[in-house]
């Protein structure tokens, strides 16, 4: 009869110690190739910026290459070659130093989310969401939160603190800084002009925002009924995810950016879209908030 095979003993050295080893090593190979990618994404975004300086540049030049060449129309090869030069030089030294992903943001965005939302789950609030402006540069507006249906909208020194416990009843909720108010500082510090108090104009400029300079969402369709003052924003293919989520940068930009220019409150609501064309509607009222 065959003797029986004795136990085997973990000790230093043994297999289940360097199958700990591997994966720790593995761990870091996996660390160093994320990094790898990041620094390469980072290139590839500056590469690209700086090749569009270049094109940029090269417009520039043969337009005015042409004004010497082409006298009947100098004038506007040279309008032409000067605004080229121009932009190459602002996108070449304006080009961003680091890129965030958007799954990063989103993480955040929906890390402080969840906590508000909880917040005012625990406090029996409303799903009412109103932005209110203020008269100073920061913040532009606060979002306030009423508890009840039938709110009257607390004075301006009341939204400063997180709750709001006034004597009336009708005032008390909860008061947020909004995701999007840096955002909308960011919109007036690259404004060339007034964008002015009408809505559709101020929608709609602040919906380029949100596509074109943020990349928050990849397709807005603007639809503003100034008579029933009232504002409606298709949004499909959004970096942040989900909108109808506690104060979503694109509702919060649009609503914030309404609110300062038209200088009244304006309440937010985000549905789902029931058609292919858009994914998500955000309505903006600044009649009922006033």
């Amino acid at each position: 009869m065959s003797e029986r095979q004795q136990p085997t003993t973990v000790t230093d050295g043994s297999p289940a110690e360097e199958g700990e080893d591997d994966l720790q090593l593995r761990l870091e190979l996996l660390r160093e190739e994320n990094e790898r990618l990041r620094r390469s994404y980072a290139v590839a975004r500056r590469t690209s910026y700086r090749r569009s300086a270049l094109g940029l540049a090269g417009v520039g030049a043969v337009a005015l290459a042409g004004a010497v060449l082409f006298p009947a129309t100098r004038d506007v090869l040279l309008a032409l070659g000067g605004t080229g030069l121009f932009a190459a030089i602002l996108t070449y030294y304006l080009t961003p130093e680091r890129f965030i992903a958007a799954d990063v943001g989103s993480s955040v965005y929906g890390a402080m989310a969840e906590t508000e939302a909880a917040l005012v789950e625990d406090l029996g609030l409303t799903d009412r969401t109103v932005y209110v402006p203020t008269d100073a540069s920061d913040p532009l507006a606060w979002l306030y939160v009423p508890q009840h249906v039938d709110y009257t909208l607390p004075d301006a020194d009341a939204l400063t603190a997180p709750l709001v416990v006034g004597d009336d009843p009708a005032e008390r909720g909860a008061s947020f800084r909004p995701t999007g108010d840096p955002l909308v500082r960011e919109v007036e510090r690259a404004r060339s002009g007034d964008p002015g108090a009408e809505p559709a104009a101020v929608v709609e400029g602040l919906a380029d925002a949100v596509g074109e300079q943020f990349e928050l969402a990849e397709d807005l369709r603007v639809d503003v009924d100034s008579e029933d003052a009232r504002a409606t924003v298709a949004v499909r293919a959004s970096a942040f995810g989900s909108l109808d989520r506690f104060d979503h940068p694109v509702q919060s930009v649009l609503a914030v950016g309404l609110a300062q220019a038209l200088d009244t409150p304006v309440t937010g609501e985000t549905t789902r879209a029931e058609n292919e064309r858009a994914d998500y509607l955000v309505t903006l009222r600044w009649d009922e908030a006033a």
